[in-house]
């Protein structure tokens, strides 16, 4: 109703406004002696005059605009409509044999886009004026824009349009010299990315606004390295890919995120290999609603799969992706979910019978580590005997690939949780011995993000004012994002022989102490006086340092840089059955120690935290952690 209104409101003035146009052009033509015929022949017509270029303005969407937000944009739809409205007239005109001094034509075109666009801009205007009424006297933000380009315009562009924002960018910093000195909307360039500490002092800037979406992750860490200098709250805009036909908003502005830290850039895939085994084919997930099962759908989906079975034993999390793939894929996505525990070995062999999938990704697994810990038989149930189960049903059926997901915590363990993912290894290993099926397993560290993970827990203690707990000062780990770790995954399962241990590149280690500061400082609080960070102790199980390769598997590049494999190691599956089947007596009738020494037995590098802890180097380790600060 309000837009009937104001649509209507609109063409009554405009009404007005082209007659008046048209009485002045006569008034100025003929000095204020305006011919009486001149002046009937125009009544005459004046509807059919009035109703061209009414018709003509509202194909052109001058009036659905947005007056409030007018600029060129709208100054160049003004004048195209204004020329073509008074062009259809004069065609009109012609037609029905009326001619009108030629000065009069050029005087109502200039006429038209004086008062047609000068009363919407004049709305644009007075808006402007009230809104600095109304909040001169608060409290505004001072903004730094980093990146004078598009979007750094348009961001600025969007703050002065939304002065409810209270948000008034002051200053920008290009590294683009021969923009110093130049303004954009009325805001100076002052200087380069290194002159982001000493800008911000000068023009007491509240928050640094990163507006530069086309540059890589290593450049965006860069900036945020200076950023982190200030004492300023740091946003940024997404990805180039992310926002939608490129355009920017002052909603699409988000936190820093750790992923901008780390400085990791988008992973290169060789699609064709991908789709060579997943396009057409049936491909299960297991595990398919967490962190990584949930990502691998998602990747998976983009390949044209002929069907995509997701398993899951929580159904929330799988209700929640399958909507997600239905609202994005609808029909042209054949998915099927399948709620059952891998535990259930008649359950699972049924499935998998009835489906025959190609391809399986095992993702299901408890991977939380004190839980864990004090949860071994779970652990076991879960972990081990769940991917004995998924595995035998895969050889027994045929299916062409398994890739397992495994964890840097399986290399040297200190705790049930990785322990039993070294078991899950070994147990690929060895089947991959005497099955036609390709069993590989994929082996990395930390996922941003990921449930249980420390980055959300961290914001969720900075929100609430603190504290910040961090187990150890010491203690260092690796990450790498969701997505790009499951494009690996996929990547590293178009390389599958079979029998492999594929290690992702996890980049430099991180130490989780400087992470805690940097998401303090990034959210423009200040270590020690705004948030304090407690140091809480090492959890059960926990060790200070992450590995991703024992030393006795060697380690081989692939054709993919950030792909690496190790030699397997374990393959006697004789054997392990043997050993299987006393865990599973154990697991019956013994407690939780002895679960935990049962596992030992057939972990040999499986240790306490302390023996790890004490050792200050590994090899192949690198020496120093990645400090953020």
């Amino acid at each position: 109703m309000e837009k009937r209104r104001r649509i209507a409101l609109l063409l009554f003035v405009d009404i007005i406004l082209i007659s008046t146009a048209f009485l002045v052009s006569f008034y100025l033509r003929f000095d204020a002696n305006i011919p009486l015929n001149i002046m009937n022949i125009y009544l005459d017509n004046i509807f059919a005059i009035t109703l061209i270029k009414i018709l003509i303005f509202g194909y052109f969407g001058i009036y659905s605009s947005l007056w409030r937000y007018a600029s060129i944009d709208e100054l160049v739809q003004v004048v195209m409509g204004v020329f073509l409205a008074n062009t259809g007239m004069i065609s009109y005109l012609y037609i029905v044999d009326i001619h009108f001094p030629r000065s009069i034509y050029l005087l109502v075109l200039i006429l038209d886009i004086m008062y047609i666009g000068g009363v919407r801009f004049s709305y644009r205007l007075l808006r402007k004026i009230k809104n600095e009424r109304l909040f001169n006297g608060e409290k505004r933000k001072r903004i730094m824009v980093v990146g004078a380009g598009d979007a750094g315009a348009m961001v600025i562009k969007e703050f002065k349009n939304h002065r409810e924002l209270m948000s008034d960018p002051v200053v920008l910093i290009d590294d683009n010299k021969s923009k110093k000195g130049r303004k954009i909307h009325g805001v100076p360039v002052k200087g380069q990315r290194y002159d982001i500490k000493s800008e911000a002092l000068k023009n007491n800037i509240d928050e640094i606004v990163i507006a530069i979406p086309s540059s890589t992750k290593s450049q965006i860490k860069s900036i945020i390295e200076e950023c982190k200098t200030t004492k300023c709250k740091v946003k940024t805009l997404p990805g180039i890919f992310e926002l939608i036909d490129g355009k920017v908003s002052v909603k699409q502005l988000r936190e820093v995120q750790i992923e901008d830290l780390l400085g990791r850039d988008e992973v290169k895939l060789d699609a064709e290999k991908i789709n060579q085994y997943i396009k057409g084919k049936k491909v299960l997930i297991t595990g398919g609603g967490g962190s990584i099962g949930s990502e691998l759908c998602r990747q998976i989906a983009k390949y044209d799969p002929q069907e995509l079975i997701i398993l899951d034993i929580y159904e929330n999390n799988v209700y929640d992706l399958q909507n997600e793939l239905k609202r994005k894929y609808g029909s042209s996505l054949n998915l099927n979910v399948k709620i059952a525990s891998v535990r259930d070995s008649n359950k699972i062999d049924n499935i998998i019978n009835n489906i025959k999938p190609n391809v399986i990704f095992h993702a299901a697994a408890h991977k939380h580590v004190p839980l864990m810990e004090d949860n071994p038989h779970e652990a076991v149930k879960n972990n081990v005997f769940g991917t004995f189960n998924i595995a035998k049903a895969a050889s027994k059926f045929g299916i062409e690939k398994f890739v397992m997901i495994s964890t840097d915590k399986a290399v040297n363990p200190t705790n049930i949780m990785g322990a039993t993912k070294r078991l899950c290894e070994m147990i690929v290993q060895a089947i991959n011995k005497k099955s036609k099926t390709e069993f590989v397993a994929v082996r990395f560290g930390n996922v941003l993000g990921s449930n249980g993970s420390v980055i959300p827990l961290f914001k969720r203690q900075i929100a609430e004012g603190g504290p910040v707990t961090v187990t150890h000062k010491d203690v260092i780990r690796y990450f790498m994002t969701i997505p790009e770790a499951s494009q690996l995954v996929l990547q590293a399962g178009a390389m599958a022989k079979g029998g492999e241990i594929f290690v992702l590149d996890m980049g430099e280690p991180v130490k989780i102490m400087d992470l805690a500061k940097d998401l303090i400082t990034l959210s423009g609080l200040e270590v020690g006086k705004d948030i304090e960070i407690d140091v809480v102790g090492l959890r059960p199980g926990e060790k200070l340092f992450e590995e991703l390769l024992m030393d006795e598997e060697g380690l081989t590049s692939t054709e993919h840089n950030k792909i690496h494999v190790g030699r397997p190691l374990f393959t006697d599956y004789n054997i392990l059955i043997k050993k299987l089947d006393k865990l599973e007596d154990i697991m019956h009738n013994g407690t939780e120690s002895d679960v935990k020494k049962a596992v030992a037995e057939l972990v040999p590098t499986y240790k306490k935290p302390e023996e790890i802890n004490n050792v200050r180097e590994f090899k192949g380790l690198k020496k120093t952690a990645l400090s953020l600060n």
